[in-house]
């Protein structure tokens, strides 16, 4: 193995003299949890960055899935995709709910709209698709077919941060999206997430649900959980919101160079910007076509990690084939057929703000089998 191993990622880290200056705000105030001052601030400031209403942090990123299905009253089964970490699923799961897989589109490996009503049932009450790698989903087509049955749509959208179509913020579609804010993210407050929502009182609601059901001292309304994020996580994070630009732009630059760099490797695709979209670079995912390239996916994974590049087969292997799904009459390889191809084609590079010019020619040489 090469004498430096390049990570997938590396965590977007605040300034350690300004962190600590926060840290002794916290320590005199004696305030650590229970939305103090620094978790006000940060849910107002990212709600004007992220351009949406109303913005309720979350101690990770899975709780808000979880809570979401909760205050939607959702039941019965929800219409989801297998090509996403297993959180999407597992929110289900532990809410009673059954999940019913419909296939992706290979153009962004988000839910395609087009098998959506074909899985409808008397049963079905939500939808909860992913935008993967960032990628939006096709929101409208989404939300027609929603109306069209009457159904809620939670978004995961937990790599969706700062992600804008046209201008407009993809956390504002659906009845609430949700965000992870763990280290592997663009944008992290070590751990943690936000849910987004239209309006004031289902944030009231909301915070009630993530606080025990809580209205007051005395008074609980709901049979509610504890998910709050703490000050201290608070107080990173805004640090953070002041570099998660620089740190995107950071990104884009690396996006450049790969796409500039593998362009004409025989067997290796990958996805350009989408129009009118504000892409946050979070993954950098290549796929490989093993009769073009000349060797499988695998083979080519094995080999970055031989030199030294640690890529990620991210999503591999599909939800869907986990022991607790695997027997749902949606989750047979037959129903999904596009994103099982992808699972097995994909592989995300290295991709973060501090990758050097040389971590990018170690891992370019890796792929780019005529150097």
């Amino acid at each position: 193995m090469d004498s430096k191993t390049i990570t997938v990622t590396s965590p977007l880290l605040p300034d350690l003299e300004e962190f600590h200056g926060l840290l002794e705000k916290i320590w005199d105030s004696k305030w650590i949890t229970n939305n103090g001052s620094f978790h006000k601030k940060l849910e107002a400031a990212l709600a004007e960055y992220l351009k949406v209403p109303y913005v309720s942090l979350f101690t990770n990123g899975t709780l808000p899935l979880i809570t979401a299905l909760q205050a939607l009253h959702v039941t019965g089964e929800v219409i989801t995709t297998p090509y996403s970490f297993v959180a999407t699923t597992h929110a289900l799961w532990w809410n009673g709910i059954k999940p019913v897989f419909v296939d992706i589109e290979w153009e962004t490996g988000c839910m395609d709209p087009s098998k959506i009503e074909a899985a409808i049932t008397p049963r079905t009450t939500a939808i909860m698709p992913v935008h993967v790698y960032g990628k939006p989903c096709d929101t409208k087509a989404i939300k027609e077919i929603a109306d069209k049955y009457g159904l809620k749509v939670i978004y995961d959208a937990a790599h969706a941060f700062g992600v804008e179509v046209d201008g407009e913020s993809v956390l504002n579609a659906g009845d609430m999206s949700t965000l992870s804010f763990h280290a592997t993210k663009v944008y992290n407050t070590v751990e943690g997430g936000a849910m987004v929502m239209h309006d004031e009182a289902t944030k009231k609601r909301i915070d009630y649900l993530k606080n025990f059901g809580f209205a007051g001292e005395t008074e609980v309304v709901a049979p509610g959980i504890n998910s709050k994020m703490d000050e201290i996580r608070a107080a990173y994070g805004l640090l953070n919101l002041r570099q998660v630009d620089a740190a995107i732009d950071a990104r884009h630059k690396v996006a450049i160079r790969y796409r500039e760099a593998l362009k004409d490797v025989e067997g290796i695709s990958f996805w350009n910007d989408l129009p009118g979209v504000r892409h946050n670079y979070s993954y950098f995912p290549i796929f490989v076509d093993a009769a073009r390239y000349g060797m499988t996916r695998d083979e080519l994974y094995f080999k970055m990690e031989e030199r030294g590049v640690l890529g990620r087969r991210y999503f591999y292997p599909l939800i869907s084939t986990f022991s607790t799904y695997r027997g749902l009459e949606s989750a047979t390889p037959s129903n999904l057929p596009v994103a099982t191809k992808m699972a097995d084609e994909v592989i995300c590079l290295p991709m973060h703000h501090a990758l050097s010019e040389a971590d990018l020619e170690q891992v370019i040489d890796c792929i780019n089998v005529n150097r």
